[in-house]
C-alpha cells in the first residue's frame, strides 16, 4: 500500500520537511508541513492515526529509509499523543529496504532486501498481517508498479501547484487500472483518496 503527499501537479518531493531531498536544487522543501500549519486541522493526523494502527510493515526506499531511521528510529517512545504511538509502531515493525549502495542498516528490526527485489516483496506480501506501507520512495514505487505489485494508493492531495519536484508517476509508468475506494474532503482543503485496483476489491 502507498501512501503519499502529492500536489495537485503530481510532486511528492520534500512534502514533509526542508532538508528531505535536495536533488534538482528543489525549492520547496516542507510544503505539505508548511501547508498544514497555515491552514490547520488535525482530520488528516486522526485519519493516518486509524491507518497506521494496521501497519505490519515498511517497505522503503533508501533515502526515505534514511529519514525514517533519523527521526521515527531516534526519537523518544515515551512521548506524548501520536508521535510516542507512531515511534513505537516503527520501531517494532520489520522495515524492508530496497537499495543498491547500503550494506549496513542500523535501525532495529530493519532488512535489506536482495537484488530480486520484485520476488524479495512478493515473500513479504505472502506473510501474515495486514498492511505493508510503503511511504515516499518513487524510486521504489515506480519498480513495485512495474511488476503490479501495489494494491493500493492512499494519497492526500494538496490544493499547490509547485511546478517541479519528482512526481510519484512519472512518464513512462505502468499503465494499470483503479477504483475509488473512499475519499475524505478534510477540512484543510487536503482531498485524501484511497484507489484499489480494479481487479482486487
Amino acid at each position: 500500500m502507498v501512501q503519499a503527499y502529492v500536489t495537485l501537479d503530481g510532486v511528492v518531493q520534500r512534502g514533509g520537511g526542508p532538508h528531505e531531498d535536495d536533488d534538482g536544487g528543489f525549492p520547496h522543501g516542507g510544503w505539505a508541513a508548511d501547508y498544514d500549519a497555515e491552514h490547520g486541522g488535525d482530520d488528516y493526523g486522526d485519519l493516518v492515526a486509524q491507518w497506521e494502527s494496521r501497519t505490519d510493515a515498511l517497505l522503503l526506499g533508501r533515502r526515505t529509509y534514511e529519514i525514517f531511521a533519523g527521526s521515527w528510529g531516534v526519537w523518544d517512545e515515551s512521548a506524548a499523543g501520536f508521535t510516542g504511538e507512531l515511534t513505537r509502531r516503527y520501531n517494532r515493525v520489520p522495515k524492508y529496504v530496497a537499495s543498491r549502495t547500503l550494506t549496513e542498516l542500523s535501525w532495529v528490526n530493519s532488512h535489506l532486501l536482495g537484488p530480486d527485489l520484485a520476488a524479495d516483496v512478493r515473500r513479504i506480501r505472502e506473510q501474515p498481517g495486514r498492511e505493508v506501507r510503503v511511504w515516499g520512495s518513487t524510486e521504489l514505487v515506480r519498480t513495485l508498479g512495474e511488476h503490479d505489485l501495489v494494491d493500493e494508493y492512499r494519497l492526500a492531495v494538496y490544493r499547490l501547484v509547485l511546478g517541479t519536484g519528482k512526481r510519484l508517476f512519472t512518464a513512462g509508468f505502468t499503465p494499470s487500472a483503479f477504483v475509488l475506494a473512499e475519499t475524505w474532503p478534510l477540512s484543510s482543503g487536503v482531498v485524501v483518496s484511497r484507489y484499489r485496483r480494479r481487479d482486487r476489491t
